[in-house]
């Protein structure tokens, strides 16, 4: 299955597989203006409280990383409508989770086109950060 933006994934699902990935999960870099959309996680959130963090989360049984990230941008965000990704953009990055699976992130560009920001129950806020405030932030 390859997109409209020219994704293959297909073989996305098969790189993963290959490498010895278990888990899948998706994310997206929403954008609008030269600005990325960041969400705060609930102070009150059980898992990794009070952080920034894009839109994300977990691949569930019987779902391809698209039908994923559409449910988890609609979750998290209140996202309708069409999902148009960035053309030919993808990302990803391995971890192992806290259960100690292999684990790959792929993450998405998704153009912002003025929808509202819906927040779900596991977020308390959002900002958009301007992209050249995201140059200047430091890694620790």
């Amino acid at each position: 299955m390859t997109t409209a933006s020219g994704l293959d994934i297909q073989r996305l699902h098969a790189d993963a597989d290959h490498d010895g990935i278990t888990k899948l999960v998706v994310g997206a870099i929403v954008h609008a203006d030269d600005q990325v959309l960041i969400l705060r996680r609930s102070a009150e959130d059980t898992f990794m409280a009070g952080i920034e963090e894009l839109p994300s989360g977990g691949v569930e049984s019987g779902e391809n990383l698209l039908t994923a990230l559409e449910r988890e941008l609609a979750e998290e965000i209140g996202w309708t409508g069409q999902l148009v990704l960035d053309p030919g953009f993808v990302t990803h990055f391995d971890y192992t989770s806290g259960s100690g699976r292999k684990a790959r992130q792929y993450t998405f560009g998704v153009p912002h086109h003025g929808q509202s920001i819906v927040l779900s129950t596991e977020h308390t806020a959002y900002r958009w950060l301007r992209l050249a405030d995201l140059n200047g932030l430091r890694r620790h």
